[in-house]
């Protein structure tokens, strides 16, 4: 859909909406809003606006929807997808100021936020009640982009992705109307869950504004080990076992060597550059902890893992999933002078196996720097592929290699992105993943954006 730039006038009648340190078209602040931290090019706004309350989210809406202005929200710029990136220009709606932590219903379980709330700020303020909010993507992402790209992360094998723990929104559509979605009640059979739709939607079919979100209980005690395998498809092999023995540990990453020698020349961690998986365990007390562990030690040995080190301590524990957490920017500073496509795909337990073998016999055959980073338990594996950038054609085949790779995931019955979500980078799978269904799924943006204004460029190829 093409859309006009914003004449004089309009950008005027945008700028009264709101108070007028609330609006800006500085070219810096223009940059800043022009590209997340994915390898997708950037494109400016023509405008920026901090919204405060969903009445002035509302407001602008209804403009821009008059006027077919389209409207990108923008949380944190974490994304991993060109999921912010406004590829029509328009105007960004910047939702750090709507950040307010409405309310905490402790016996309830629940928490109503704005879409601006950090979700490390969240569970910062939720340590004295004894609960928190599972999801952990790792980056300080706002709980709007999290609900927008159901993120998840490494607890999500026990803990379930972002959509498990909304419970009711607030959303604003396009055309200015605001609608309640879900219940704060923990269960419900009564009509339709579109709750589910704007879940994972990207803010293609309306902007959350608020959020009643639920919390579980901080497990007492918790207790991580780090095992090291001979080869990926052998640990690889692990994860299946582990997972079918019922221990449910709350994470279970599978990283490949390159990135165990990254994190060690960045954090000094001592750790045997081999396939390593890391390992942890929630539970009441840690003696029923140190069971578990001595069973999940049983089934890595029997595996052929060459080193089980358990019941780390905390510091340890966190500085390593600190690290791991940081790999994807560990990895960027280390080759500056590439660009990383970070691939994102998620396929069956069953054929996990199959696609790392896949993964790595593209990596060999054609010499590139890679780096392996998996969700295991879930079987959704990130590969960093590095580019120069300098060298198009070498750029063109990393972008060549991960297509094949991301159709040999759906191939397996997988998908096209585990958690990123679509965004500018995976439109182009979506016909391969979704076949039909997808005519329908235009239909459902066509019944509530029908002048597709709200983040336009996005899901759909």
């Amino acid at each position: 859909m093409d859309f006009k730039s914003l004449t004089d006038s309009e950008l005027k009648e945008l700028a009264a909406l709101v108070a007028t340190d609330r609006f800006s078209t500085g070219a810096s602040i223009l940059d800043l809003h022009a590209r997340d931290q994915s390898a997708h090019a950037g494109c400016r706004p023509e405008a920026v606006i901090w919204p405060e309350s969903a009445a002035e989210v509302a407001a602008i809406l209804k403009y821009a929807n008059e006027r077919r202005i389209p409207i990108t929200g923008w949380g944190a710029g974490s994304s991993l997808e060109g999921n912010p990136i406004p590829v029509c220009r328009g105007v960004v709606l910047d939702f750090s100021r709507m950040n307010r932590i409405l309310a905490l219903r402790e016996e309830d379980f629940q928490a109503d936020v704005e879409p601006g709330v950090v979700y490390q700020d969240l569970n910062e303020k939720l340590r004295h009640t004894g609960l928190f909010f599972p999801p952990d993507p790792g980056a300080r992402a706002t709980l709007g982009g999290m609900i927008a790209n159901n993120a998840s992360g490494t607890r999500t094998v026990l803990y379930g992705s972002t959509r498990d723990y909304v419970m009711r929104l607030v959303v604003a559509l396009a055309n200015g109307e605001l609608i309640e979605l879900g219940t704060r009640a923990s269960k419900s059979s009564s009509g339709y869950s579109l709750i589910n739709l704007f879940i994972g939607s990207e803010g293609t079919l309306g902007i959350v504004v608020e959020a009643t979100l639920r919390l579980t209980g901080f497990p007492a005690e918790y207790s991580a080990a780090v095992a090291t395998f001979p080869s990926v498809p052998a640990a690889a092999r692990a994860v299946y076992d582990l997972k079918r023995s019922g221990l449910n540990p709350a994470a279970l990453e599978l990283l490949g060597p390159e990135c165990i020698a990254l994190m060690n020349k960045q954090e000094a961690l001592g750790l045997d550059p081999a396939p390593t998986l890391f390992i942890e365990f929630h539970g009441p007390t840690m003696s029923q902890l140190a069971e578990v562990l001595e069973s999940a030690r049983e089934i890595c040995e029997g595996g052929g893992c060459r080193g089980f080190r358990q019941g780390l301590g905390r510091a340890e524990r966190d500085r390593i999933f600190k690290a791991r957490h940081a790999l994807g920017e560990m990895i960027q500073h280390n080759h500056p002078e590439h660009r990383i496509l970070i691939m994102d795909v998620a396929v069956p337990i069953t054929a996990y196996a199959e696609l790392l073998d896949a993964m790595q016999a593209e990596v060999a055959a054609h010499r590139l720097i890679a780096y392996t980073l998996s969700h295991a338990g879930n079987g959704n594996v990130h590969l960093n592929i590095a580019g120069r950038r300098d060298d198009p054609a070498e750029w063109a085949l990393v972008q060549a290699v991960s297509e094949r790779l991301v159709l040999k995931a759906i191939a397996l019955g997988g998908t096209a992105t585990g958690e990123h979500g679509v965004g500018m980078g995976k439109r182009k799978y979506m016909t391969a993943q979704h076949g039909t269904s997808l005519a329908w799924m235009r239909r459902v943006k066509a019944l509530f954006d029908p002048h597709g204004i709200l983040n336009p460029g996005k899901i759909f190829p």
